[in-house]
């Protein structure tokens, strides 16, 4: 009881004494005050004072002395219990933290959409993990404006996106540009020439294959079709970028699609780019991360080796 009323006192003995649990734990486990002085580097009498402090503070008698050595009461030992298990907590710590420093263990929560993940972040993160073997990584496959709201939360530590409109709050690191294009297959073009002979706006008389509205990428086109007065007829909208290239290469439409990622099917002819009159504008992609956000040391090597 007496134990548990001090635990519940306002003020903190245990902030002001912690040194004496300490001194209480060392003799304890020697069972012997010389030999814990000894340990603990300091003299018989001060190791003795502090074991008679704490006995008064806490209002018990923690050891029973004799010419021998010393033995635990039943208050000594139910303190020994908590005190044994606090400070083997606090050496787990340590060695964790000490081998955090010489393996550069750590762990690296990042965002991405499915599309960029596969053909910009993967490429990066396999040169990175090699180099640096000992940091986890996590990465959460979301869209831009979800992987936003998360930094903005400090619930990742970084980001692979388009540019963020709020640069002040974001600190950015380019990749470059990428271009959204539209293509199709010869044979859908082809077909649909025979069909639509009298009109040449492709955008009326072809199925439209783009992402779904809450995409970024879906409400920068549609931005696009806007300022350049067009109106898409038919519109089959697909849920990621690998779907929308594949409903391409089936023939099941003109997908807008980016162009850095269909560059095989350009050259070999199995896509076809259709000419704009009004191109859509290059965006940039990059990582990002807030700018208030904690940069732990396995962000720091992340950020260093994206920028090398």
């Amino acid at each position: 009881m007496a134990i548990e009323k001090f635990v519940r006192k306002e003020g903190s003995f245990l902030n002001q004494n912690l040194s004496l649990y300490h001194i209480f734990n060392c003799v304890a486990e020697k069972e012997n005050i010389s030999h814990a002085a000894k340990q603990l580097y300091i003299s018989q009498p001060a190791v003795s004072k502090a074991i008679s402090s704490l006995e008064d503070n806490l209002n018990v008698i923690l050891f029973i002395r004799s010419s021998r050595g010393v033995k635990l009461t039943e208050e000594g030992r139910l303190l020994y219990e908590h005190t044994r298990n606090a400070f083997h907590t606090i050496q787990q710590a340590e060695d964790s933290i000490q081998k955090i420093n010489e393996l550069g263990i750590g762990h690296l929560k990042i965002g991405a959409s499915t599309t960029l993940c596969k053909y910009l972040l993967l490429p990066y993160l396999k040169e990175f993990v090699r180099q640096n073997p000992h940091i986890k990584i996590t990465i959460e496959s979301q869209s831009t404006y979800h992987t936003l709201k998360r930094l903005e939360k400090n619930t990742l530590d970084i980001g692979l996106v388009a540019k963020p409109d709020n640069e002040k709050a974001f600190q950015f690191y380019s990749l470059g540009g990428i271009e959204d294009i539209f293509v199709a297959t010869p044979d859908y073009l082809d077909n649909l020439k025979l069909r639509e002979q009298d009109s040449e706006d492709i955008f009326s008389t072809a199925n439209i294959m783009l992402l779904d509205p809450e995409n970024v990428t879906r409400k920068y086109i549609n931005q696009y079709f806007l300022e350049n007065e067009i109106e898409p007829n038919h519109i089959l909208e697909v849920t990621n970028m690998d779907l929308l290239i594949e409903f391409a290469k089936t023939g099941l439409g003109v997908a807008c699609v980016i162009k850095e990622f269909v560059l095989p099917e350009l050259e070999t002819g199995t896509l076809i780019q259709i000419p704009l009159k009004i191109p859509v504008h290059k965006r940039e992609v990059g990582f990002t991360y807030h700018k208030n956000s904690f940069l732990s040391d396995s962000m720091k090597k992340f950020i260093d080796f994206i920028q090398d």
